[in-house]
């Protein structure tokens, strides 16, 4: 199982740092939030990108892809009513696209529940045709730079669009293209009626990326969520991808949050060793 890290959870580290720190803990992905770089991922120069992916790559790290897609930016709407503001987002998705290979990754997490919630006015029905309006017009940058959207459920805590995995599911399987898939997120998923074991094994076939925190917004064995079983899960069903650490909380502070979460879920697989048939 690969074990990626967020690079924002670093917070105001130069990337150089949070990468060899990362390294050092034991991860051997960075997952890069484009807000950390600059404000719109237009901005990045070729040079830029070039010395990230070069960073990661000197700290012996693969760089996964994307996530906070639209954060900090202004300007963009998964479902606004507006077709000219779904257009300049889906234009821009696709520069993230470019931004995506060009560091180095293969996955682009749609979060940004602050770009996506329900405006006043529209309905359920309503902002998810205009978010598959959206995706549907970047799936060729999705295509051509042989990169994944994941789609992530957030819950209801985060957001009121996308906020349990069904809703997840129904949205990628209307858009039907390999290159729009579903990403996992704990925290949400914490949320649910249905453990997060069984939410893994349900919806397997459609999962290609997945967040590891905890209920209370912190790493995994900061708080009361056993990753035993979720892991088992993941196990079971044959997932392949990259389990990165996201946090929201960093009072336990940064150098903690990033030891001591891999440290616990590689204890986690350690115990799994003795339940071979998970």
């Amino acid at each position: 199982m690969k074990f990626a890290i967020c690079n924002e959870t670093f917070q105001d580290w130069p990337l150089e740092r949070a990468f060899a720190f990362a390294a050092e803990c034991g991860y051997t992905g960075i997952e890069i939030a484009p807000f950390t770089i600059a404000q719109y991922a237009t901005e990045i120069t070729p040079a830029q990108r070039a010395e990230v992916r070069q960073q990661a790559e000197a700290a012996g790290l693969e760089v996964v892809g994307l996530h906070w897609l639209l954060a900090k930016t202004e300007g963009f709407y998964l479902t606004s009513p507006d077709a000219e503001v779904r257009r300049r987002t889906a234009e821009y998705f696709g520069h993230l696209a470019d931004l995506c290979v060009e560091l180095g990754g293969k996955v682009m997490v749609l979060g940004s529940p602050q770009q996506r919630n329900l405006l006043p006015g529209v309905t359920l029905e309503q902002a998810t045709d205009y978010a598959i309006d959206v995706i549907t017009r970047f799936i060729p940058a999705l295509e051509r730079n042989a990169v994944v959207l994941a789609v992530e459920p957030l819950g209801p805590l985060e957001g009121n669009f996308l906020v349990t995995t069904e809703e997840g599911v129904d949205l990628v399987t209307r858009i039907g293209s390999p290159h729009v898939r579903l990403h996992l997120d704990c925290k949400a998923m914490a949320t649910e009626i249905t453990p997060i074991p069984q939410l893994i094994e349900r919806y397997h076939a459609l999962l290609a990326h997945f967040h590891a925190n905890d209920a209370n917004r912190q790493g995994p064995g900061f708080g009361e969520l056993d990753f035993v079983p979720i892991l088992a899960a993941l196990r079971r069903v044959g997932y392949n991808g990259w389990v990165s650490v996201e946090v929201f909380d960093y009072s336990p502070g940064v150098e903690r949050l990033a030891r001591e979460s891999i440290a616990y879920l590689q204890e986690c697989l350690a115990r799994l060793e003795n339940r071979p048939d998970d």
